[in-house]
């Protein structure tokens, strides 16, 4: 028997995306399906908010048009409240009391006046309990509960504004109880986004209790995590919530007024800071769950504190990485070029598509990212991320993961570059980018699901949105696969992508198998039903026939399958073993699962540990040099590379998770005819990642 649930309807159709290894589900509240657009009103605004400012935002967002491209949120941040000696004013029932000096309608009615707009009402909160109300000892809203039978008077939560906030203690009823009155004050205000500010690894308790306070309201909001989430909890984030701040503010708090105020908004240092962030968190993104990396400072010219080749590198990044846009800037003083950048289409649609790009190039100021759309085009971002000097930035079609020549269009221009044979290069001036798509002029081959062989399955056509005849809905059981008969040119590395929907709120895990190689891999929730979003994952393929199985692994089946696409497989490099390498103070180990060969190299803790790999070429001349490693702690691990004695560059080598997750980072480097020598160098206390191999493609 085949089941199949249901959840709360989405309101944007998922036509289908590239996600990579989900090691979660995503939240099932049937939110943010694509990444949340809008306004808000920390970095302009600041600590001083009030109706007057908050209403000429919104009557902004729709008067610049930018509410036709799908900046719909207004939300008010921080300093809305009001404050005494000892911290937060309360109402009747705990719960903070609005200035009514700043907000003399009330929140309802700033609500009403953004939904009259046809645009969504944002609000904010921190965890915990204000000590005013702890110390009044308010009732708990309908219930025989009061504040002092809730709080951790010994703790206190962190908060910016008027500090004082008392844990909770979730043990005790009242105080889940607590924050549904506050969700359900909240929904009956209007708000349709909720930011809980000050998260960290200790307030997973206040998330899950918001998490539920806002699912019993029956309100949809849009609920998100703030600020520098430790990506240890990365996939507790992702269950519990739409959105997630991976790092600090992107404001500099470098402007003339009090505390930083005023202009500039932010500097570049704190925009390219969010490339590495986004390398580090980029496999939890996907449907429904986003990395949030801030503020989008564009709209005001060169005085937020970017040049224009900056802010369009600012905006082209938070597109590729598929970020919330929600703009920082004063929205009532837009110059004409920013506006143009802001609601450029074609940027908006790499932003919506819901694929987190990839870094493929890291190689001192160049940077490379790419992804893959369901269409099977490529998404590819050139970056020159210094601040001085131009640099030529180049990456290879079969980097970007095809061969073949391929269409270009430049997404900024909207012109044609015409057919492209195998690889595209950029001189870019210090923080500029170039953001293309490619189309490959061949397409992959692609395979239906209903052409499979299917076992402990049926095909079917009840769901909207699938391709060919229709799809295959697994049954219910361990064990039920769908097998696929493919053929390649030639043997080597393939991207294979499959096409599926999971509209449970349960992750439907598999097993995909090729030619000895077997992959697990998470299909969470897509939202219903008739969403469809698509994953890639990279299988070895021999010249000519080859069979892809993919097997569901835990009674709830598989998800329903519609296709797979196959690219041209490309020719793999030669490997070279950390284990097999010359180790200097580090030791080669097994104790993790997913490495190759017999094992891989664990650094010692200290600067100057290093794995040396002795490699021969035919010929002298570039190549690619792909380093698989594991960094299972939340700190960068960077390594210097050496080839032949002369250091190429120092490579950051971010956290992948946990040490059973293997990545790859590449650097191009040139190698002379005959014997070589590639040092892999420490260069901070923490020690290298783990090296399971390199390749030299």
């Amino acid at each position: 028997m085949r089941r199949r649930g249901t959840v709360a309807a989405v309101a944007v159709l998922l036509a289908g995306l590239f996600t990579s290894v989900q090691p979660a589900a995503a939240s099932d509240n049937g939110l943010s399906i694509r990444p949340a657009m809008g306004w808000s009103s920390w970095s302009f605004v600041r600590r001083w908010p009030d109706e007057t400012k908050m209403k000429a935002q919104a009557d902004a967002l729709v008067s610049s048009g930018l509410a036709t491209h799908g900046y719909v949120y207004i939300n008010l941040d921080d300093f809305y409240q009001k404050c005494d000696s000892n911290g937060f004013q309360v109402d009747g029932f705990g719960r903070w009391a609005v200035d009514t000096a700043k907000f003399p309608s009330g929140i309802k009615a700033l609500a009403d006046y953004v939904h009259a707009k046809g645009l969504k009402f944002g609000f904010y909160v921190t965890p915990g309990i204000a000590k005013n109300a702890v110390t009044a000892n308010k009732p708990i809203e309908g219930t025989s509960y009061h504040a002092q039978d809730i709080a951790d008077t010994s703790q206190t939560h962190k908060n910016y504004n008027c500090k004082n906030m008392y844990r909770l203690n979730y043990s005790h009823p009242g105080a889940q109880l607590f924050i549904n009155s506050w969700a359900n004050q909240m929904a009956s205000w209007g708000v349709d986004y909720l930011k809980i500010d000050g998260v960290d690894a200790t307030t997973v308790a206040d998330v899950e209790a918001w998490d539920k306070a806002l699912r019993q309201t029956g309100r949809p909001i849009n609920f998100a995590l703030s600020n520098n989430l430790p990506i240890a909890q990365a996939t507790t984030w992702k269950r519990l919530a739409n959105s997630w701040r991976t790092q600090g503010d992107v404001e500099c708090y470098c402007g003339p007024g009090s505390n930083g105020s005023g202009f500039p908004l932010t500097d570049w240092s704190h925009v390219s800071s969010r490339f590495n962030s986004a390398a580090s968190w980029q496999q939890y993104a996907g449907p429904g769950g986003w990395n949030d990396y801030d503020s989008l400072e564009v709209g005001n010219g060169d005085q937020v504190g970017l040049t224009a080749d900056q802010r369009r590198t600012h905006m082209t990044h938070w597109a590729m990485i598929s970020s919330p846009l929600l703009l920082g800037t004063d929205l009532t003083a837009l110059t004409s070029t920013d506006l143009a950048m802001l609601t450029n289409d074609r940027l908006i649609a790499v932003d919506q598509d819901g694929v987190a790009a990839q870094r493929i190039v890291n190689s001192g100021v160049n940077q490379v990212w790419r992804k893959r759309e369901s269409n099977g085009d490529y998404i590819v971002a050139l970056y020159n991320t210094g601040t001085s000097g131009n640099s030529t930035v180049s990456v290879t079609w079969s980097q970007v993961g095809f061969t073949g020549p391929a269409d270009v269009t430049n997404l900024w221009s909207g012109g044609s570059e015409g057919t492209v044979a195998s690889s595209y290069s950029a001189t870019l001036r210090p923080g500029e980018t170039r953001l293309i798509r490619a189309r490959p002029a061949t397409a992959s081959p692609h395979y239906e699901a209903e052409d499979a062989t299917i076992s402990q399955g049926v095909v079917e056509s009840n769901h909207a949105g699938y391709s060919g005849s229709g799809f295959v809905n697994y049954d219910n059981i361990v064990g039920s696969y769908v097998e696929w008969n493919v053929n390649a040119t030639a043997a080597g590395n393939a991207n294979v992508t499959l096409k599926y929907a999971n509209g449970t709120a349960v992750n439907r895990p598999m097993t995909i198998t090729a030619n000895g190689t077997t992959l697990t891999r998470d299909f969470p929730g897509t939202g219903n039903w008739d969403t469809w979003a698509t994953a890639t994952f990279t299988l070895p393929l021999v010249a000519g026939a080859n069979t892809i199985r993919m097997t569901a692994t835990t009674a709830n089946g598989g998800p329903n399958a519609d296709y797979v696409d196959v690219s041209a497989p490309t020719p793999v490099g030669t490997e070279y073993q950390a284990e097999d390498a010359t180790i200097s103070q580090g030791v080669a180990e097994s104790n993790h699962t997913g490495f190759t060969g017999t094992g891989f190299v664990n650094y010692d803790n200290l600067v100057g540990s290093y794995v040396e790999f002795a490699v021969n070429t035919a010929a002298a001349g570039a190549r690619t040099l792909t380093i698989r490693y594991a960094n299972g702690t939340a700190v960068n691990r960077p390594m210097e590379v050496t080839v032949n004695g002369t250091t190429v560059t120092t490579q950051s080598f971010p956290a992948t998770t946990n040490w059973d997750t293997w990545v790859d980072g590449t650097i191009p480097v040139n190698l002379q005819t005959g014997a070589n020598t590639i040092r892999l160098t420490a260069t901070t206390a923490g020690g290298g990642p783990n090296v399971d191999r390199i390749t030299l493609g």
